[in-house]
């Protein structure tokens, strides 16, 4: 699996895989909409020659704010997540910024657990965050903090 630049010809991949995953999903505008702005990074993961999972991350001063994080639904629990979490880990190190941040719906259990295993924690809740009124969960992976997978089997 590699994990490469979104380039033009991956929207379509990257909008099935977004109405697979989410209910309310983006919409093509929002997207490129987003990747317009000078710090708006989108990555995805391939293999095969399928799109497999995507992300788009924001660059700020001292942190990466991700705006949009999905695995296709029949690829879930096979590392492709993590792979794409490891990639935005080493972006923090490479650009000296400090955390990752995130929302997660309060509703969406498996997103949290996720985040959670790579090391992320809750840290607020966003009230009435969703067009619905659902709340979010700022979840965030800070550097000097986190216990990582790989940091807990060297322990």
């Amino acid at each position: 699996m590699e994990v490469r630049w979104l380039i033009r010809r991956d929207m379509a991949e990257v909008l099935d895989i977004e109405r697979a995953s989410f209910d309310v999903p983006w919409v093509e505008e929002e997207f490129l909409a987003c990747l317009r702005q000078l710090n708006c990074i989108g990555m995805v993961a391939e293999h095969q020659q399928i799109i497999v999972g995507f992300m788009l991350y924001e660059f700020h001063r001292h942190s990466i704010h991700v705006l949009n994080f999905a695995v296709h639904p029949n690829c879930l629990r096979q590392g492709i997540g993590t792979r794409l979490v490891a990639k935005l880990i080493d972006k923090l190190s490479q650009q000296r910024r400090e955390e990752i941040v995130l929302e997660v719906r309060e509703t969406n259990l498996d997103a949290q657990l996720f985040f959670q295993s790579q090391g992320f924690r809750a840290v607020s809740v966003m009230r009435d965050w969703y067009d619905n009124g659902e709340d979010a969960y700022v979840m965030r992976y800070l550097i000097r903090e986190a216990v990582t997978p790989v940091n807990r089997m060297a322990k």
